[in-house]
């Protein structure tokens, strides 16, 4: 059997999505193979490089500053890149619209000199200012930056971030939202549903606009919400729209993600939401909207002094990934497409092509203990990061 020293020859590993066994060879996948030998249970693992559509920060970048700079964003790139993710979208909160302009211009600017932003960034998520300004949906936005949907100005946010907001999640239920649905769409930006308080004819008019995203269905909503109808069941019962979720441990119960497996299916997507706290120790923090957060030992992030409102998360999408795997939501095979080929396949919709055929960016794993430990990951096809590396 090849090993990973036989350079010429490939390595023999199993495709965690389809359980075949593949050769890697030139930072490629070659499907056919001819008959092997030894023990397949042996092999290594390769999947197709984690996508992370939703994510404000890590390991003390925070996305949001306004003082952001290249180094911080290559930073994040290389770290995100040592934890399997790929390709990853920058995610802008609601604020002023001085300061999104400003952080959309300087990642704009990062991606255009630093060749690793460029292939690593695959768009910018915009996460408001559109949404509820109710409490208990508008989260951990801040308040006084809420607006209705305004084209113009969003049409100034695309061209500060030079083209690249990808995605925006915004609130259906204020008036003209479908016009605006229907213009991102008609520009092939992905429109989700978020931080609303819609009621069921926002969200099926939203969708007939063009939107074809929950985003972190399950949060965002009140402790307690009407029986039914209500904003969840609405989205859930949607066959049209896909369904991101945070499986943290902390942002939703188990059964509440196997509703969501069973109902989206494909649809079912990861991400991790993670912020700047990201891989920081335990201990209360200032954010970058002014107030405090409280990092609990095991990662939970709340708001401080708001009855345990989740302010964020802190857990990586690998780890999102792990936590599917090692509760029996699901199967491996499931958890690594929720995180990779699923948010590949939603892109796709509006024509936003990452990893062509899951063939370039790649990530080789093993599995002891029943613990994901990610040995060399690939970026278009040349090694980027191996373990016996420091981050």
């Amino acid at each position: 059997m090849e090993t990973g020293n036989d350079k010429d020859k490939g390595l023999i590993a199993r495709d965690c999505i389809s359980g075949n066994t593949v050769l890697l060879k030139g930072g490629s996948i070659v499907p056919s193979l001819r008959e092997t030998t030894g023990d397949e249970n042996s092999l290594p693992f390769v999947g197709p490089g984690l996508i992370d559509i939703q994510i404000n920060g890590v390991k003390g970048v925070d996305f949001n500053e306004s003082t952001l700079n290249d180094e911080e964003l290559l930073f994040a790139a290389k770290f995100l890149l040592s934890r399997g993710v790929t390709t990853f979208f920058p995610t802008i909160i609601t604020n002023s619209a001085k300061n999104i302009n400003q952080i959309l211009s300087v990642i704009d600017r990062a991606c255009t000199e630093h060749p690793l932003l460029e292939q690593c960034i695959g768009g910018i998520h915009l996460e408001g200012p559109f949404i509820s300004g109710a409490d208990g949906y508008r989260g951990a936005h801040k308040k006084r930056y809420v607006r209705p949907p305004d084209w113009e100005l969003f049409c100034g946010f695309q061209k500060a971030s030079g083209n690249r907001i990808k995605i925006i999640s915004l609130a259906p239920e204020w008036d003209d939202s479908n016009e605006f649905i229907r213009k991102c769409r008609n520009e092939d930006v992905i429109v989700g549903i978020s931080h609303s308080k819609a009621e069921s004819r926002h969200i099926s008019g939203a969708v007939d606009a063009g939107a074809i995203l929950s985003t972190h269905l399950g949060n965002a909503v009140p402790l307690m919400l009407p029986r039914h109808p209500n904003i969840i069941w609405d989205q859930l019962s949607e066959d049209r729209l896909y369904a991101s979720i945070v499986a943290d441990g902390y942002h939703l119960p188990d059964s509440f993600i196997r509703v969501v497996l069973k109902t989206k299916q494909d649809k079912a997507i990861l991400v991790s939401d993670a912020t700047c706290f990201s891989g920081l120790p335990p201990g209360i923090y200032e954010t970058h909207i002014g107030k405090e957060v409280v990092l609990e030992e095991g990662g939970r992030l709340s708001m401080k002094g708001q009855d345990g409102l989740l302010a964020g998360a802190t857990k990586l999408l690998s780890e999102n990934v792990q936590y599917i795997f090692s509760n029996n939501l699901a199967g491996l095979s499931t958890a690594w497409y929720m995180a990779s080929a699923g948010p590949a396949k939603l892109l796709e919709n509006r024509n936003i092509h990452i990893n062509k055929e899951n063939r370039s960016d790649l990530v080789m794993f093993n599995i002891r203990d029943g613990r994901i430990i990610i040995s060399e990951v690939f970026k278009r096809g040349k090694p980027v990061w191996n373990q016996n590396e420091q981050t």
